[in-house]
């Protein structure tokens, strides 16, 4: 049976926060709402990266992290943009991504109101809501085309060195420096996890896991901000050594196997052309063990174990029960895991958790989000074949949702490091869709430009675009 308090999200009973967030936030604030768009989007990320999720302002029953403050503010310059330039918020108009991380949400949202009929889950999911569709829509308008994507992973290389740096502190001492700001988890700051007599360094994050996951999944964009060219390389360099830092600073096997898998991907680059065959021989093999071993395929998972102390086991069973007890959750999900076994309350896997909480169909609308991920990008890297450049930074986009579909058989996302996933589900329609500027003035002025032919158009049509709707996507780039 899981804590009491983890029922309809928990929370702080009063306001828990330190003047100097406040004053972060409000400046981060002010910032995001009069600042151009690239500075609002360096703004909103670095703040809501860095800015722990236990700082709270109670309104009523409401909890208000520093992280919804600041879609407050987002929510106000998305207004002020409307009304003054008719910017669209999905700048290349909605795509395949955006409606099925819209369903999904709403189908969680509507399954635990379902499930619970009480006011309590109500609440929370209204604000699971507010909190996803503020931090996705905004991210999705502010980051509109190719240089919004490499000043994004430059913004990311910049918070991953300062978490970076944190968490090596952390290390070195055995304190963290957040639990200095005295918020709702100041007891978890204050003293570190330990594993085989190593610290588990967490940073601004909820739990060490989360913080090397954050750095881990980063890695593969900042070997693709590498392959843009010479000027983008010492922040490339910068984030790269942050990712590997943070992922071994953390101690845990989750992040060391997304690191892994992305760093795999990326190396798969010379095969590009046989994924197709890849991918099935990986599915034939996985039905072939599944014949030929005594315990399921999924009983792999224990053996598992990198940094040593893993809960392996743990993770194997979570797939195990879920699976077992389909009959119990596949409509709307179930109230309590925890009466499968010891500690399955704690649904320490992406796939797990949302199958158990919400049902099969919000599971199936997940894989719809990675399926279209792994599909528009798979389409922009096969138009761009002569334009290495672009196909090797598209492959590197692939290669970072690859390492988060690893990461998500260890952890879910339930702090800010929902921000980077959709900061990178934000940034796929925009670097495969969106036309350059000097490209676009070749073909207004009528210079030749084969790569725009070859490489372009494509590439909107792999992101479900139309031609009249590219053209004014291309027009508001100034926006």
């Amino acid at each position: 049976m899981g804590p009491d308090r983890l029922k309809f999200g928990g929370g702080v009973s009063e306001t828990i926060l330190h003047p100097a967030v406040l004053i972060v936030v409000l400046v981060a604030g002010v910032l995001i709402c009069v600042r151009p768009r690239k500075n609002a989007m360096v703004a909103f990320l670095a703040a809501s990266l860095l800015i722990p999720m236990d700082q709270v302002l109670l309104v009523g029953s409401w909890h208000f992290f520093m992280l919804r403050i600041l879609i407050l503010f987002g929510i106000v310059r998305i207004v002020k943009d409307k009304i003054s330039s008719q910017s669209r918020v999905f700048s290349q108009g909605m795509n395949k991504i955006d409606w099925a991380v819209i369903l999904l949400t709403v189908f969680i949202a509507a399954n635990g109101i379902l499930l619970f009929q009480a006011s309590g889950e109500v609440i929370n999911e209204l604000g699971n809501l507010y909190t996803v569709f503020g931090v996705y829509f905004l991210l999705r308008f502010l980051i509109r085309d190719e240089e919004d994507v490499l000043r994004t992973i430059q913004t990311l290389a910049c918070v991953g060195a300062i978490v970076a740096v944190v968490m090596t502190y952390e290390l070195a001492t055995g304190h963290n420096p957040y639990a200095m700001l005295g918020g709702a988890r100041v007891s978890q700051y204050a003293s570190l996890a330990v594993r085989d007599d190593r610290f588990r360094a967490q940073g601004p994050f909820a739990h060490s896991i989360l913080a090397g996951t954050f750095g881990a999944v980063l890695m593969p964009l900042f070997v693709g901000l590498w392959c843009k060219g010479r000027k983008y390389r010492t922040m490339a360099v910068l984030g790269i050594v942050s990712a590997t830092v943070i992922t071994e600073a953390c101690n845990s096997s989750t992040p060391v196997l997304g690191y892994a898998a992305g760093v795999l991907a990326l190396c798969l680059w010379p095969l590009r052309r046989w994924m197709r065959a890849l991918r099935w021989g990986i599915v034939l093999t996985l039905i072939s063990l599944q014949l030929l071993l005594k315990n399921p395929v999924w009983h792999l998972i224990t053996r598992i174990d990198i940094t040593g102390g893993s809960s392996s086991w743990h993770r194997f069973m979570l797939v195990d029960q879920c699976i077992r007890h389909f009959g119990d959750w596949w409509l709307l999900g179930v109230k309590d895991t925890g009466v499968w076994g010891w500690d399955m309350w704690d649904t320490a896997n992406q796939y797990v958790g949302l199958c158990d909480s919400s049902g099969l169909l919000p599971f199936l609308l997940f894989l719809a989000v990675l399926v279209y991920g792994f599909k528009y990008l798979g389409g922009a890297r096969r138009a761009a074949a002569k334009d290495k450049k672009t196909a090797l930074f598209i492959w590197a986009l692939g290669s970072a949702l690859f390492a988060n579909v690893v990461a998500f058989f260890g952890i879910s996302y339930f702090d800010q490091t929902m921000v980077a996933w959709y900061a990178l589900l934000a940034m796929i329609p925009a670097a495969i869709a969106v036309r350059p500027k000097r490209e676009l003035n070749q073909v207004q002025f009528g210079a030749p430009s084969d790569k725009v032919s070859l490489v372009t158009q494509p590439a909107e049509e792999a992101a479900g675009l139309g031609t009249r709707e590219s053209e004014i996507a291309c027009q508001g780039l100034g926006n």
